[in-house]
């Protein structure tokens, strides 16, 4: 294998990086207010979805490897049209808010180490602030840095969080809280569908091993393997952890330490040092997911200027890096200051939902090139578009504030991108 290339594990690695970032963290307290005794459940729904579009993906990234990924998919689907151009730049965005929920999770764990101050409110703002600030200066000082911290970062939250599997299982055993778990402690069928759709976003990052699908050796054989390792994994992982969390914790904890609640289920068992080490563990990956994100966020964002579905002025470089990471940056933190963590979770869902749905056409569209099956494909784009009429149905009767993020982020990204290319047709 070339020094250059990517083997099947590094392959799996990129995916199961992607996906074990920060979202597990920001998000298992959500789950559990949602979804109670079924929030197992509601993760193998969610883990579901995204094996059906990881066959979607795989697909499309055989017939057309890019470092592009999804840029590059949704274009080759839908053509050099405002179509298009909008929903890369919603994929673009998506990357914005993903980074945001990441953040609130760093801002929520970091006080139980150390307070700033004696508001709680206060020390979140100033911690989500100040590790968007470090992640960016460190994106800026060197790139190299950025993937040795994601590499060491996916070992060791890896590590903990099957440790804490481990022992938690084992708590199980002696725990009361284990009838938690039983059917009569699950929510209805609807708002289980939907609480899973709003912690979806723990499953994005599968799709970056499509940007590493060009460097895959022997990609016939190892693409496909390595989409479906690393969903299936992260999958029975969070199922697991969503077992023992609710097994762990009486619903009144879960809701009071809703922002950290994987942390506080590492306590009944390992005690103080168990809720310190998860504390940690939380800490390294969602600042990991930070630093990836923000590189990730600024690479889509010049792709899609080097595709002119954004002005040619994205391709400039500020310190020698693309102007789409200091653009990212300051975005990211006018979200993670505006918007609470259901809002945000609720955005990213609703984003990378559409935008898996519309990859899960592409691949129905272009089964003769792809050598999709059609109706798997079609089945990924059905799941999809059912699962984002039940998510914005469940938010609108509860706290529709993400929907009405989502559909001004939506809309302003189709506006934009209608002007921006009429505006270009008016000067050439």
């Amino acid at each position: 294998m070339a020094k250059d290339q990517i083997g099947l594990r590094e392959a799996v690695s990129i995916g199961i990086g992607g996906m074990v970032g920060g979202g597990i963290f920001a998000v298992l307290g959500l789950a559990v207010s949602l979804a109670k005794g079924g929030t197992p459940v509601a993760f193998l729904i969610a883990g579901g979805i995204a094996l059906l579009t990881a066959y979607s993906y795989a697909k499309l990234s055989l017939a057309y490897p890019d470092r592009g990924g999804t840029v590059r998919f949704i274009d080759k689907g839908f053509g050099a049209s405002v179509f298009s151009g909008a929903i890369n730049n919603l994929l673009w965005v998506s990357y914005i808010i993903m980074l945001s929920l990441y953040a609130s999770a760093f801002g929520s764990y970091a006080p139980n180490l150390l307070s700033l101050t004696s508001d709680r409110n206060l020390d979140f703002h100033v911690y989500a602030t100040g590790i968007i600030l470090v992640a960016t200066a460190i994106n800026y000082y060197s790139i190299a840095v950025v993937g040795r911290i994601e590499s060491l970062a996916v070992f060791i939250k890896l590590i903990i969080l099957l440790g804490f599997v481990g022992v938690g299982v084992y708590g199980l055993f002696s725990d009361p809280n284990v009838k938690q778990l039983a059917v009569d402690q699950w929510e209805s069928p609807l708002n289980l569908f939907a609480g899973a759709m709003v912690i979806f976003v723990a499953y994005e990052g599968f799709e970056l091993i499509a940007n590493a699908a060009p460097d895959i050796v022997s990609p016939k054989r190892n693409i496909p393997r390595a989409y479906y390792i690393a969903v299936v994994f992260v999958m029975l992982l969070y199922v697991v952890i969503a077992i023992v969390t609710v097994g762990s914790l009486a619903f009144d904890r879960v809701a009071q330490a809703q922002d950290y609640v994987l942390a506080e289920a590492a306590r009944p068992v390992l005690g103080q040092a168990g809720f310190t080490i998860i504390t940690i563990a939380a800490l390294i990956s969602t600042f990991s997911a930070i630093n990836a994100s923000l590189y990730g966020g600024s690479r889509v964002n010049y792709e899609i200027a080097e595709d002119d579905e954004l002005p040619k002025h994205f391709l400039a470089q500020v310190w020698n890096q693309p102007v789409g990471l200091l653009v990212t940056a300051v975005a990211t933190l006018v979200v993670v200051n505006s918007f609470g963590l259901e809002s945000i979770s609720t955005a990213g869902s609703i984003s990378f939902i559409g935008i898996f749905g519309l990859v899960n056409v592409v691949a129905y569209r272009r089964h003769r090139e792809t050598g999709a099956r059609r109706g798997i494909a079609l089945a990924g784009a059905v799941a999809c578009f059912v699962a984002l009429g039940v998510l914005v149905r469940q938010q609108l009767l509860g706290g529709p504030t993400g929907v009405y993020l989502s559909a001004g982020i939506i809309a302003a990204c189709f506006l934009l991108e209608w002007g921006y290319k009429r505006w270009e047709r008016r000067s050439a």
